[in-house]
């Protein structure tokens, strides 16, 4: 290796795949991108090729090395970065994808979390996970599949299938798959499975009984930055090169590592096809009463993490992609901020995307998406205003639900993802929370997170304070709207959401 210092973290999210190489300063090399298909089988299903998305993540990090002129040898560790609820099963022997993964926006598994619910599981559930019972989570998607997939439950339980978020398959598959590939999960993608016990750290016996899984399918969950490393890229291996594979961490706790929110009262929201509001609690778990998630934000050494409060938001940057994909309103995100700008405000208009129900802080599995207050003077310009104001009211629910749990009130929200891009969208976050929005130099957290939970491993970098020397800010956003303004908006969307609720019949 030369004398720079040089991670490479692999971003594997819902919509695509980016390699980017980071310098010890957390700047950008290197970068590479690629989308992967999205699979609707029928309404509520969403699925993704788990082949697809490997082939995808070879081609990606190969190109950003190209990119920069580097092989393998040249890393000094690699840190994966993924989306987190999402199932995947597979061959033990061959490394073929056993079913399509069941992805995380995914409501198939209704059923059998109202199941649990009527069964009266939930207080067991949610004081052992920190969770609710919600088909966002990957135990309900690993127990349909067991049950639904012919062949699936008899080979798991001889050890010939295996379970794993995304991170656990592509590690097994970076560290030679078939041929001794590790399978292990980190501390804060097992923490989002509905499996793991939040205070012990480990799969819980009792939860995999009521869920009838096979313990022996599950992987082995280790520290979300581990000196011992999880394996190395075999030298025949598609990557070549013997990396050390030693960073992972669920997409939205590594934008929280991203942000360097290290300490307690720390909090940061990511804008991507979801909008994740994270604070930083410390080594203590916080129970929400409010509809909120407590869920590890990070694991540094084996048996001890630090916790944090997640309000998560199904649908954000997705709803951008409905105006392109479903409706053809715009051509890309990116027009949305001309769009959107043309008009003073959406015409009384509110878009609710609730299209896999609402996530934190209602948990209604039976909401679905509305428009409403729509009149002959809405114009499309309007919808894509309605459509950016959605992802700012939705992340307004969850900071009030935050403060209110801890009692701590947020002078600035660290902001970070590909929408934070957009100026209106940051300025309108601005006016409707009444907050500072702070958006830093380095965009892309959720990578860098995942380049400094391997470099924390290796030695580039020393402690989290060298992390903190990285970070700066590009643009404070200040709020501009009068109290009354922002009040009478936001009952409007209090008054819109509460029309999306409960559209789906329990019993339908």
């Amino acid at each position: 290796m030369g004398s720079e210092q040089l991670i490479a973290a692999i971003d594997q999210g819902t919509t695509g795949t980016r390699c980017i190489i980071f310098d010890k300063q957390g700047r950008q090399r290197a970068t590479a991108y690629e989308e992967h298909r999205q699979i609707y089988p029928q309404p509520g299903w969403v699925e993704h090729d788990a082949a697809e998305i490997w082939a995808k993540t070879v081609r990606v990090t190969r190109a950003a090395l190209a990119q920069a002129g580097l092989t393998p040898r040249d890393l000094a560790g690699l840190g994966i970065t993924n989306q987190r609820e999402t199932a995947v099963v597979w061959d033990a022997q061959t490394g073929a994808p056993l079913a399509n993964a069941i992805v995380w926006q995914d409501t198939r598994t209704l059923a059998q979390c109202q199941a649990l619910i009527d069964g009266g599981y939930e207080p067991l559930i949610r004081e052992r996970t920190g969770l609710v019972v919600a088909t966002y989570f990957s135990g309900p998607k690993l127990a349909w599949l067991l049950d639904s997939v012919p062949g699936l439950r008899a080979r798991a339980e001889q050890g010939q299938a295996l379970f794993g978020t995304i991170d656990s398959w592509l590690i097994w598959n970076l560290t030679g798959g078939p041929q001794g590939g590790a399978h292990v999960t980190d501390v804060t993608n097992a923490s989002r499975t509905l499996l793991m016990n939040l205070h012990t750290l480990q799969w819980d016996d009792d939860l995999l009984h009521l869920l009838n899984i096979p313990r022996q399918m599950l992987p082995e969950i280790r520290p979300s930055s581990d000196p011992r490393g999880y394996g190395r890229t075999p030298a025949g291996g598609p990557l070549g090169g013997e990396v050390l594979v030693c960073g992972a961490a669920g997409d939205q706790q590594a934008a929280l590592a991203g942000q360097t929110c290290f300490a307690p009262g720390e909090a940061k929201n990511t804008y991507g096809t979801g909008c994740f509001l994270l604070l930083n609690t410390g080594e203590t778990p916080v129970a929400s009463q409010r509809g909120l998630l407590t869920t590890v934000a990070c694991g540094l050494q084996p048996g001890n993490c630090t916790y944090a409060l997640e309000g998560s938001i199904a649908i954000t940057g997705a709803a951008v992609q409905w105006l392109r994909d479903n409706l053809g309103l715009i051509k890309n995100a990116a027009e949305t901020e001309e769009i959107a700008a043309t008009v003073a405000d959406a015409g009384g208009a509110y878009f609710v995307p609730a299209f896999s129900g609402l996530f934190a802080p209602h948990w209604d599995m039976y909401a679905r998406g509305a428009i409403v207050g729509l009149t002959r003077y809405v114009t499309r310009a309007h919808l894509v205003r309605a459509t950016l104001e959605a992802v700012c009211y939705q992340s307004r629910e969850v900071l009030e639900a935050m403060e209110a749990d801890t009692g701590l009130k947020l002078s600035a929200l660290k902001v970070d993802g590909g929408a934070v891009a957009n100026n209106l969208l940051m300025q309108m976050q601005a006016d409707i929370l009444g907050t500072q929005v702070i958006r830093p130099t380095v965009r892309e957290t959720t990578a860098l997170g995942a380049a400094y939970m391997a470099g924390l491993a290796t030695g580039v970098w020393q402690s989290t304070e060298d992390l903190r020397l990285n970070w700066g800010i590009d643009r404070t956003f200040e709020p501009a709207w009068s109290g009354e303004q922002r009040a009478a908006g936001y009952h409007g969307w209090q008054k819109a959401v509460q029309r999306a609720r409960g559209w789906v019949e329990k019993d339908a």
